[in-house]
């Protein structure tokens, strides 16, 4: 029988107010990727995040970003590989302080983007999250898009897990569409429900252009700020539960 993971990027708070409807993600997902306070979140938002999953059975992540607000973490920041270590190591830091149980690490956005292709950037936040492995005495994998970040997992002994996204846009070469250019965003319930079905069941996602793009993956991703990211979320659930693709979290 089939399994996949199902994941959302929740807690992201922006001066206190929520960006997702929380309470209603959390019904239907298997992961959370709780902000950690670089782009989004705070300590109070973080610790109801870690309430909700464990009220709702949900593994919590840790989703860690440039320290950039004001642009929702989502415009590279400068940062030498020490200072970004720093940054990543501490809003780690912060969840765990907040009373989670952190099962793995998805970094956000410009973040997320920029280590799948710099290497001293991917190194910087893989040698974080092998500390607080290390800390924790147990694996804490990385969830992501192959690329550099995979490889600077496996540098430094920490389990790498392949994200696909129900409600982005794909090019040709399995990429993402910059969120800037048509095509980026989907937000078709129904549509999304159908992609992560044969996700699923047959790793592949169909790009911009019709091109069948192969993306096995452990771990579907639908953003919780998305405006119609609980319609897409329930029907996703919906057609995975009907399909016969058991949604469990695999950490």
């Amino acid at each position: 029988m089939a399994a996949i993971d199902l994941n959302a990027d929740l807690g992201e708070t922006v001066a206190g107010v929520p960006t997702a409807d929380d309470e209603a993600m959390f019904a239907v997902i298997s992961s959370a990727s709780v902000a950690c306070g670089g782009h989004a979140g705070d300590a109070a938002s973080m610790r109801a995040a870690v309430a909700r999953a464990q009220r709702h059975g949900v593994a919590v992540g840790a989703h860690p970003s440039y320290p950039d607000a004001a642009n929702f973490g989502r415009v590279p920041v400068a940062l030498d590989p020490a200072d970004l270590m720093r940054v990543v190591a501490g809003q780690l830091g912060d969840l765990v302080a907040a009373g989670a149980e952190v099962r793995y690490v998805k970094p956000h956005g410009a973040l997320y983007h920029a280590v799948t292709r710099d290497r001293e950037q991917a190194d910087a936040v893989a040698r974080a999250v092998a500390d607080r492995a290390a800390q924790l005495g147990r694996p804490l994998p990385v969830l992501g898009l192959a690329g550099e970040i995979e490889r600077a997992a496996a540098s430094v002994g920490l389990p790498f897990v392949h994200e696909a996204f129900l409600d982005r846009g794909y090019l040709p070469d399995g990429s993402l569409v910059p969120r800037s250019h048509p095509g980026a965003l989907l937000d078709d319930p129904e549509a999304v429900a159908a992609r992560a079905v044969r996700l699923a069941r047959d790793g592949v996602v169909e790009a911009v252009d019709g091109t069948v793009v192969v993306a096995a993956a452990a771990s579907l991703c639908v953003h919780g700020d998305s405006p119609s990211a609980v319609d897409m979320a329930r029907a996703v659930r919906a057609a995975l539960d009907a399909a016969g693709v058991v949604v469990r979290a695999p950490w």
